[in-house]
């Protein structure tokens, strides 16, 4: 008789006015979500951190990148087969500003045909371009890298 009223009660259901066991699972509903929730913010946020942090600016300065042009151009034209005579000279392109750099270089191949190189960054988008003219043509157009720097940052 016992064991009747020990099964009887583990399949009895609540009163129809109880919602103890409604109140109970709209709880641990709330409780999964806010969490799921936060979780999906934090790996929102590691993921943009970690995709932001990827495509900033070479050169954090205009003194920076009028030092590294002519070196990295130098590079650049040397992989695509161009021979310098003599080394680029660089100067600040007018209108630049610590938020937006401007570089361009001048030189002339061993061949004797002219050679522009145009380096910007802009502190904003957080992107570096390169464009290098040989003769009036671009041989590297809107590039994110230069010479080794393509190499050793996988741009």
């Amino acid at each position: 008789m016992i064991r009747e009223n020990l099964g009887a009660a583990r399949h009895a259901r609540p009163p129809p006015g109880d919602v103890t066991a409604v109140k109970i699972t709209r709880v641990r509903a709330l409780v999964v979500g806010i969490a799921a929730l936060a979780v999906a913010g934090v790996v929102t946020g590691v993921v943009y951190l970690a995709l932001a942090g990827r495509g900033g600016p070479r050169y954090g300065s205009q003194d920076e990148l009028r030092r590294a042009l002519p070196r990295t151009a130098a590079d650049e034209l040397r992989a695509r087969g161009v021979t310098l005579h003599g080394v680029l000279r660089c100067r600040d392109i007018p209108g630049w500003t610590e938020e937006r750099l401007r570089v361009g270089c001048e030189g002339v191949t061993g061949d004797r045909r002219a050679v522009q190189v145009i380096g910007t960054g802009d502190d904003h988008t957080r992107q570096n371009y390169f464009t290098i003219l040989v003769d009036g043509r671009p041989l590297v157009q809107n590039s994110s890298c230069l010479g080794e720097d393509c190499r050793t940052t996988g741009g």
